[in-house]
């Protein structure tokens, strides 16, 4: 399902859904991101998505990263929590859902990098690679909050 981002955006739609979410910074031993091409935008971002019932943001997370990478994480600590009223997602069929996510950092235990069909690629970045991949800025900000380690942001 397509979606357009809005940020701060006054022509943007009303928000329709609240929906938890979580997404993950994976980094590997050498010290490189694990980074996914989205199917319903094009652009790469980090892996995540919506909680489901039963999990907490930590399964999230790793539940996320799994399916859309094949790779298996463990959750080691938190980036920050995002939930921006005036971020919102527009999807296809009329959901307007305002941002609520925890990003997470977490490191690979194991599996085999591919795609699926939320992922058109998948593959590991030296950070400083991140700065030229087309990316929506709320990603981004996610990318260098944990760039710059200064501890669990709220935004």
């Amino acid at each position: 399902m397509p979606r357009r981002d809005y940020e701060d955006d006054p022509d943007a739609p009303k928000a329709t859904s609240l929906v938890p979410a979580a997404s993950a910074v994976v980094v590997d031993g050498e010290g490189r991101v694990l980074l996914q091409r989205r199917t319903d935008n094009g652009m790469w971002a980090l892996p995540g998505g919506k909680m489901e019932l039963g999990e907490s943001v930590a399964e999230c997370a790793a539940r996320e990263t799994w399916e859309e990478t094949g790779i298996r994480v463990e959750v080691t600590g938190i980036v920050g929590t995002y939930s921006n009223p005036g971020h919102v997602f527009a999807y296809d069929d009329g959901e307007v859902r305002q941002e609520f996510s925890v990003c997470l950092l977490a490191r690979p235990t194991g599996g085999t990098l591919r795609t699926s069909d939320e992922s058109l690629e998948v593959a590991w970045f030296a950070p400083d690679e991140v700065d030229g991949l087309p990316m929506v800025p709320s990603i981004r900000k996610r990318f260098d909050d944990w760039r710059a380690a200064n501890g669990p942001v709220v935004r």
